[in-house]
């Protein structure tokens, strides 16, 4: 059981739209959710759940807006709480129409928002929450709405509640991004302090009918299980699935297997927790004369292979924040000054692996005390590798399965970029 009603209340607690799922509550309750709340802020009470007699409210804010369910059931709260999420995330895809969730897109397009909370729940019960499903049920042509002919949930009639029957295309394929973030904090000592590799695997599927597809990686459990150990192997750790993988076949033997949903999604997310050597490494000397002038230097060095490139890399070095009159040189790329963020920023467009370069800057300092530089900020990369994973990890095969039996053609791209990626420096 989740939610006997929705509401959705403005900052001073007045009602913009409700829903009454299962008519039997008093809608009068939501009134004392507001003095609750209010009173439970005085005393510092953080907790999302609210009760007035036998009526609990379990709430979320969101922008300038409180979505609010009531029920007087032993619901299953995390079940109520996904669900108030999947609301804002379901609301805000139809972006051209609401822009985003606020009280006054709710004002504007009152209607649709009424038909979406009347598609996602029925009698209490979580129904349709994708939002590519709910697009084919209710769209949107100015302010006006056209709902289609009625007829049940995708939910109720189909196992897949993700995809649609009858899709069509002329030529079918599967784009694969694997994109691995790559997070790195060292500190002035030149020693790793956290590093770690946070990676996804997107879709984009371009594929008629109801294909299944099977995905297999250089999964090291799956390789131990089958007896090739000394194969080239990544430990996933933290792993998640989109809605659509069998997870009893992955937990049994695991095999990637699913039905893809039409157009993009994430098929899965993993973590390793694993020491990274740093694929750009920056070494930065400052040199002050007379406290009027500072002399900065930094290294740039790409440490991976000579047959990648980094592409795009931005290194942002922190300057004072009254420097002025600033000159740079470069070995490679060019390098600006953003007063506003008190640093420089170095861009350089293609950087190979196994390269060192330099940017030399120079600013006037016209009221720097001796200690203005301790205690600054790190330095900063951004940059992004394609046809690279630090992890190693690897598309084995991609099978696609269609009754029908026509052809497709499977396309994977690998990508390695910065996640949160600092150098501390003396």
């Amino acid at each position: 059981m989740s939610a006997s009603a929705i509401f959705i209340l403005d900052l001073k607690g007045k009602v913009l739209i409700c829903r009454n799922y299962m008519g039997m509550l008093d809608m009068g309750e939501i009134d004392h959710f507001m003095p609750i709340l209010m009173k439970r802020e005085e005393e510092a009470d953080v907790s999302p759940v609210a009760a007035h007699g036998a009526t609990h409210f379990l709430w979320i804010k969101h922008s300038n807006l409180y979505l609010v369910a009531l029920t007087k059931k032993n619901s299953n709260a995390a079940l109520v709480y996904s669900f108030l999420y999947k609301i804002v995330e379901t609301v805000k895809v139809f972006r051209e129409y609401f822009k985003e969730l606020e009280e006054e897109s709710i004002r504007d397009n009152f209607v649709t928002v009424y038909e979406l909370l009347d598609e996602v729940m029925d009698f209490g019960f979580p129904q349709t929450t994708d939002s590519k499903i709910l697009q084919e049920y209710i769209t949107q042509k100015g302010h006006k709405l056209e709902v289609g002919a009625p007829r049940p949930p995708a939910t109720v009639t189909n196992a897949v509640s993700w995809r649609s029957e009858g899709i069509k295309y002329r030529k079918n394929e599967v784009f694969m991004d694997v994109i691995e973030s790559v997070n790195l904090l060292v500190n002035a000592n030149s020693s790793v302090l956290r590093s770690e590799i946070v990676g996804s695997i997107k879709l984009k599927v371009v594929l008629s009918g109801m294909p299944e597809l099977r995905l297999g990686l250089n999964d090291k459990v799956l390789f131990e299980i089958n007896g090739r150990e000394k194969s080239k192997t990544v430990e996933l750790e933290d792993v998640k699935f989109h809605q659509c993988v069998r997870l009893s076949r992955f937990e049994n033997d695991r095999t990637i297997s699913f039905i893809p949903p039409d157009g993009e999604c994430e098929l899965m997310s993993y973590r390793l927790n694993t020491t990274v050597k740093p694929l750009i490494w920056i070494e930065s000397k400052i040199e002050k004369y007379s406290h009027s002038r500072v002399k900065i230097k930094v290294t740039a060095r790409s440490q991976f292979k000579t047959r990648s490139t980094a592409n795009n890399v931005a290194i942002m070095v922190p300057v004072p924040s009254d420097a002025d009159s600033p000159k740079f040189k470069t070995s490679i790329g060019t390098a600006k000054w953003l007063p506003e963020k008190n640093v420089v920023q170095w861009n350089i467009k293609s950087f190979p692996g196994g390269k060192e370069h330099d940017m030399h800057a120079h600013f006037g300092l016209p009221s720097v005390e001796a200690d203005q530089m301790e205690g600054k900020p790190p330095i900063t990369v951004s940059f992004e590798i394609p046809y690279f994973t630090v992890s190693g990890i690897q598309v084995r095969y991609l099978k696609i399965i269609e009754k029908s039996g026509y052809r497709a053609l499977p396309w994977v791209r690998y990508i390695t970029q910065s996640g949160d990626y600092q150098l501390r420096t003396n």
